[in-house]
């Protein structure tokens, strides 16, 4: 996110401490390791917004949830990840002007806010259909998810675009700095904002996800009929061979809370949005602690860990697509049948 306490000053960065020096092996690896991320990311959510647009099945919810979120990561991909890889280039500092650091820290703001609040958004989809699966129909799930995705674009612009308009400072010409504002005020409403209130409710729904499987296997009750084998046998004439016939015993089980089918689709889906919020918060927590710990209590983090945790949280736009797709055979088909049009 745009979030970036990333800069060191000119002379700092100049000296011993530049952790990126020109042409040692490390940072050469690191620098290509970032690059091919923002590749893999920018293709593999391209990916699945061909897929979408190319299936007619997928021309309905949840599908424009997943739509949503890979347009976000697609942006970050392409608006944030390449400016972000530049200022690491340039150790940290930003030698591109005010104008285009306004540009930069807005989208990464934007695209990143969008995100989180995207995997929100799906993960509340699914406990819906999970738990209210016979009134939440395909027309109100529809609505829902509509309403969701313009509030989730909408809040991701009030947070981006409020630096514009006087809150903060975000480009510092003399230490050639870019940064999101440093403003206390600003720092508290946006980390909120874009992560800590996403964080309470994926927490939560997945929380009564998990509920609601555990009342189900617990309360699920089988009937069970057995009927007893019989051995039926015929005899014939006294010197003929003795025919026995052997009727075996079949087993008939009735379920009293629904078919198997649902239950595994429930399963799948559950696991689905519990690796994606663990994912989510695994990459974004380290982050967003620093970045509202920094300016309320003027800690001084090493720069090289701000951009660890920066490009850690970058990197949950490439797992984004990566996991809700690996849960999803109608997805591997359509991908397997893209490429083999396309040879």
């Amino acid at each position: 996110m745009a979030y970036h306490n990333l800069t060191v000053s000119a002379n700092h960065s100049s000296g011993s401490g530049n952790f990126y020096r020109p042409f040692s092996v490390f940072s050469v690896l690191t620098l290509t390791l970032l690059a091919m991320l923002v590749i893999a990311t920018f293709v593999w959510n391209v990916l699945v917004l061909v897929t979408i647009l190319r299936v007619r099945t997928f021309h309905r919810v949840p599908h424009n949830l997943v739509a949503s979120m890979a347009i976000s990561d697609v942006m970050v991909a392409a608006l944030v990840m390449p400016l972000s890889l530049v200022h690491e280039l340039n150790g940290r500092q930003w030698k591109l002007g005010r104008v285009l650091c306004q540009v930069w820290i807005s989208f990464d703001v934007l695209c990143c806010t969008a995100s989180i609040w995207n995997v929100t958004a799906i993960a509340l989809d699914r406990y819906w259909s999970i738990t209210r699966h016979l009134e939440y129909t395909l027309k109100t799930r529809k609505r829902i998810s509509n309403i969701m995705i313009v509030l989730t674009w909408l809040l991701s612009s009030v947070i981006s675009l409020s630096p514009l308009f006087g809150w903060g400072e975000t480009y510092s010409e003399e230490h050639l700095e870019c940064q999101v504002s440093q403003e206390p005020s600003y720092t508290i409403f946006s980390t909120f904002g874009a992560f800590y209130l996403p964080l309470c409710v994926v927490l939560f729904v997945y929380w009564k996800i998990y509920k609601a499987a555990k009342f189900r296997i617990g309360s699920r009750k089988t009937n069970t009929i057995t009927p007893m084998a019989e051995v039926i046998e015929v005899k014939e004439a006294a010197h003929q061979p003795q025919m026995v016939f052997t009727v075996r015993h079949a087993t008939v089980t009735f379920q009293t809370d629904g078919d198997t089918w649902r239950e595994q689709k429930e399963k799948k889906a559950a696991l689905m949005v519990g690796i994606l919020i663990g994912v989510f918060v695994l990459c974004w927590i380290p982050f967003f602690i620093t970045e509202l710990i920094n300016p309320l209590c003027s800690c001084d983090i090493p720069p090289i860990w701000k951009s660890i945790f920066l490009w850690l949280g970058y990197s949950n736009s490439f797992f984004n697509p990566l996991i809700y797709t690996a849960f999803n055979k109608n997805y591997n088909n359509a991908f397997r049948n893209l490429f083999s049009r396309q040879r």
